[in-house]
């Protein structure tokens, strides 16, 4: 049976839509919670890794010496074109380790809203997300790297890019449950004070999009799972 590993940061940000995703692919998931794990993240190996997101910035080596870790596994999964899925903080750390830059605090964007996808991101999985809010959820932004193809964007920052088939970046929260939004709300509660953003606002958004948005991610996720 072929092995997922998530890099956990915080629990709320879990694998959410794409967990029963990967099981029903035949994927056996374990995950790694990184504050749990110094030392062992380097050594990571699996089939497919996936970097979860987290309230941190990609490069506070200082504070969270792990993010070190991270990256260099994700050289090395770069290097090889192993299996990576980067999802926020993740997909920050795959497009700095792939030779991107990382903007920090200019690109504040919480709650849901569609992405703008290229000419490639119509063509790519990303297709199934065409229209359909997705749950956006960052402070910092990256920039593509050089070697991978934008596949979209909003007014703020790119948000997702590829390279090749089998690396995919996401800077919005494609696993996110609508129907767990609350554990969301509560975890993040200090940032939507500090961003003035109404957690209420939040809620009624997640019911009105849950059924379409659950079924635009779980299509795109099979179908990039199936293309590995």
């Amino acid at each position: 049976m072929p092995t997922a590993i998530a890099l956990r940061h915080v629990h709320f940000e879990d694998l959410g839509i794409i967990e029963p995703v990967l099981g029903t692919a035949g994927y056996g998931v374990e995950y790694l919670d990184v504050a749990d794990g110094p030392g062992r993240i380097a050594d990571l190996d699996p089939d497919l890794l996936i970097v979860l997101g987290a309230p941190v910035g990609a490069l506070d080596d200082d504070i969270h010496p792990w993010l070190a870790e991270e990256r260099e596994l994700l050289r090395h999964r770069l290097a090889v074109d192993a299996p990576t899925l980067g999802i926020c903080l993740g997909a920050q750390l795959m497009a700095v380790a792939a030779g991107g830059a990382l903007t920090s605090g200019e690109a504040s964007e919480i709650g849901y809203a569609p992405i703008e996808l290229t000419d490639q991101g119509r063509s790519s999985v990303l297709r199934h997300l065409d229209g359909v809010p997705v749950l956006h959820w960052h402070g910092d932004r990256f920039t593509t790297p050089s070697r991978a193809v934008r596949l979209a964007r909003t007014e703020a920052a790119d948000q997702a890019f590829s390279i090749g088939p089998r690396i995919l970046g996401l800077q919005f929260h494609v696993e996110a449950e609508p129907s767990h939004i609350e554990r969301w709300l509560i975890g993040h509660a200090h940032e939507l004070a500090a961003h003035d953003v109404s957690p209420v606002q939040i809620r009624q958004d997640a019911e009105r999009y849950s059924t379409r948005l659950g079924s635009a991610a779980r299509q795109m996720i099979q179908e990039w799972v199936s293309g590995l």
